[in-house]
Order: C-alpha cells, then sequence, then structure tokens
C-alpha cells in the first residue's frame, strides 16, 4: 500500500519562505517521478514542480526563481522549498507519485499553504 504523507504547509506573509515535505511509504521511491501540484478554491490543480527518477526537473513558469524541488531517496522524501511566497501561491499542496513502470499515480492529502499581503 502507497501512502503520501505531507507536512510543512502554514500561513506566511508575503515575501516569507515555507518548506513541504512528503514521505512516501510502501514503494520503491527512487525511480519513480514526484511532483508537486497545488489546487486554488475554485481552480484546477495544477503542476508546481516535478522531478524525475534521474533528477530532472519541470517547473511551473510562475514559480521558477522561487521554489525549489529536491528529493532524499534514502528517506522516500521529496521537499518543495518555497520562497519569495506571494498571496497568489495560496492553495493546497498536494504530493504525486507517478510509477514509472505501471503509470499508476498516488496523491497525498494535501497541505494548506496561505500567503497574506
Amino acid at each position: 500500500q502507497v501512502q503520501l504523507v505531507e507536512s510543512g504547509g502554514g500561513s506566511v506573509q508575503a515575501g516569507g519562505s515555507l518548506r513541504l515535505s512528503c514521505v512516501v511509504s510502501g514503494s520503491i521511491f527512487s525511480i519513480h517521478t514526484v511532483g508537486w501540484y497545488r489546487q486554488a478554491p475554485g481552480k484546477q490543480r495544477d503542476l508546481v514542480a516535478s522531478m524525475s527518477g534521474g533528477g530532472s526537473t519541470n517547473y511551473a513558469e510562475s514559480v521558477k526563481g522561487r521554489f525549489t524541488i529536491s528529493r532524499d531517496n534514502a528517506q522516500k522524501t521529496v521537499y518543495l522549498q518555497m520562497n519569495s511566497l506571494k498571496p497568489e501561491d495560496t492553495a493546497v499542496y498536494y504530493c504525486r507519485l507517478l510509477v514509472v513502470t505501471t503509470r499508476r499515480e498516488y496523491w497525498g492529502q494535501g497541505t494548506q499553504v496561505t500567503v497574506s499581503s
């Protein structure tokens, strides 16, 4: 049973920083693609950043230069360092694991990030 548990969300003022963590259990972690998505009220869930098993990264244009995705394969954890936060970054952030062999995806429960101006 694969489970993803996010943590690290919270409330911060504009310009501040947060680091999200996502711990994955029950899976071979290192070869799979991991990513962070976010969903604001009334909007669709969008990609924020992803990282392949080989370390290639992809970022949404709106977060480039401010957010950094990283992973610790030994700890089966993926991180999202968020700097220079803006009110428009306010959303529920979800962690996703994509199993490269089966293309099956798993999601965490989400963590709320609120940025005030």
